[in-house]
């Protein structure tokens, strides 16, 4: 049995802890990286400190343990700005840049480490109709029996109540499996660049 509810900085252990082991497109990234902290100071950290409204997570009753987390944030540019201003800083002292190695030379961590130092911006032409993303990671013991679309539908619904007008992701391109799910869930292949796969869905049309 399982309880949906918000996160609470309470959580931030085991969302970096999932992040890692859902971070090979959605298999286990643990023996891959050196340091086990570096994915979810991208993938996890940030929106539980800046957008906590929009963090949820599906707890296991009887152990208490957290298996699975949806994160997102209602308007991307916004909350783009507030993490070079106010997350991305620190972690930049912590890490080097890896600029200049070639990116083929570099380690994953080395990989990741160029993501704080030079994030990735979300395109004008995805924002201007989806301006909300999000990122959905459930450990595979959560996995099935409609945990997924709960965990979705409870963000998406806090989106829609925010009156965000849209919502898109990235997905691996090598992860059928997951864009099969967000398919289903009415999501639409927006475009598409090497080793990845935008969706967008319409929340407030």
């Amino acid at each position: 049995m399982f309880t949906l509810r918000p996160a609470r900085e309470t959580d931030r252990a085991a969302l970096y802890r999932i992040c890692l082991q859902t971070g090979a497109s959605g298999e286990d990234a643990t023996h891959l990286y050196a340091d086990p902290l570096i994915l979810g100071h991208v993938y996890a950290g940030p929106y539980l400190t800046h957008a906590p409204d929009f963090a949820f997570v599906l707890e296991e009753q009887v152990s208490g343990e957290v298996m699975g987390y949806v994160l997102g944030v209602p308007d991307t540019e916004a909350f783009e700005a507030t993490l070079e201003r106010a997350w991305w800083p620190p972690l930049r002292e912590l890490y080097p840049d890896p600029a200049g190695i070639p990116r083929e030379d570099r380690t994953l961590d080395q990989r990741i480490a160029g993501l704080i130092h030079h994030p990735p911006r979300a395109p004008q032409a995805v924002l201007s109709g989806y301006p909300a993303h999000l990122h959905i990671d459930l450990l595979p013991a959560a996995q099935g029996g409609g945990r997924g679309r709960a965990l979705m539908t409870k963000l998406l619904d806090a989106l829609r109540a925010a009156g965000v007008r849209g919502v898109h992701l990235g997905v691996g391109e090598s992860n059928v499996r997951a864009q099969g799910f967000y398919r289903h869930l009415g999501f639409q292949e927006l475009s598409r660049a090497p080793g990845s796969v935008t969706f967008g869905l319409t929340l407030n049309p």
